[in-house]
């Protein structure tokens, strides 16, 4: 059977005036041209606006969008069971939409220094917190006593309406690898090239392979920043809170397609000859009004060709 591509869009800065007004104005062009709607990196500190993915959701769940996630939330800073009501009450009032990835958080990330906390160890920490988070996603009361998290008696109510509730991973490390098929329903790349997340697909099948717990030949995505058109400056194009240095340039440079709809749709034939089928498509706009032009070309232009 067929693999389908689908492209959903995304947030990766905050180009709008305020969250009241020209961000739920681009959300609800986003009802329209799009199955899938992701939210930006999540930000505990952050210069820049970055409103905290949830309470978003919360405000509004949408009503057309096939799912609503976010890219990515950090595991780290999160208490797994304060997470996992979180999730359990947005998958409610989505009617059973929420499609939550989940990341470990960058080891410069100016968070560590603004609570802190040091990086070290966040990989096991994340294990611990998606686990106990899953227990108690799933109705089970919880007891646990770890390194990093403990609860007595501990269960949510309601639950999230997807039983399991899907959870998409992110990372290209080979604990990142495991993180995925132990816990994931899905991957999502970090800012890779195709040809570096294609060997991270391979990898992580033959992990699936290895855990007996294969992730679906559909589940495996990827992020694009695109701006349909001239793009002046796109280069400078901010991603929240991601410091610029040349090697984030180059991977910058692998996953951006600028242009006409065919310079989309080449790249996502890139990607998708390595495997990756789901796409989180990055507007590159400063403003509200260039926001909802690049969704409405996207919507016109590249999502009815993109399983051509």
């Amino acid at each position: 059977m067929a693999v389908r591509i689908g492209v959903g869009l995304g947030l990766g800065g905050f180009p709008f005036a305020s969250i009241s007004g020209a961000l739920r104005a681009w959300l609800d062009v986003c009802e329209d041209s799009s199955d899938r709607l992701d939210l930006a990196i999540d930000r505990v500190v952050s210069r820049e606006p970055m409103p905290e993915p949830s309470r978003c959701w919360r405000s509004w769940p949408g009503r057309r969008v096939g799912s609503l996630g976010t890219n990515a939330i950090v595991a780290f800073f999160r208490d797994p069971i304060t997470f996992a009501r979180q999730c359990a009450t947005l998958d409610q009032l989505s009617e059973g939409r929420l499609l939550p990835a989940i990341g470990v958080g960058r080891e410069d990330a100016p968070e560590w220094a603004a609570t802190g906390r040091s990086p070290r160890g966040r990989g096991t920490r994340a294990d611990e917190a998606l686990d106990r988070s899953r227990a108690s996603a799933l109705g089970a009361q919880v007891d646990f006593e770890g390194e990093h998290y403990s609860a007595r008696d501990a269960s949510i109510s309601p639950r999230p309406v997807q039983q399991p509730l899907p959870l998409w991973l992110g990372g290209a490390s080979p604990a990142a690898i495991r993180r995925t098929v132990r816990f994931g329903n899905g991957w999502l790349a970090p800012l890779q090239g195709p040809d570096e997340a294609g060997l991270v697909v391979k990898a992580i099948r033959e992990e699936g392979h290895r855990q007996g717990r294969p992730i679906p030949d559909d589940h495996f995505g990827a992020t694009i920043l695109f701006h349909l058109g001239a793009a002046a400056g796109h280069e400078s194009f901010p991603i929240a809170g991601v410091p610029r240095d040349p090697a984030l340039a180059r991977r910058l440079g692998e996953v951006q397609a600028v242009g006409d709809a065919g310079a989309v749709l080449d790249r996502i034939r890139a990607f998708r000859a390595q495997g990756v089928t789901k796409f989180v498509a990055i507007p590159m706009a400063r403003d509200a009004a260039g926001m909802i032009e690049q969704c409405r070309l996207l919507d016109r232009e590249v999502i009815p060709h993109a399983n051509d």
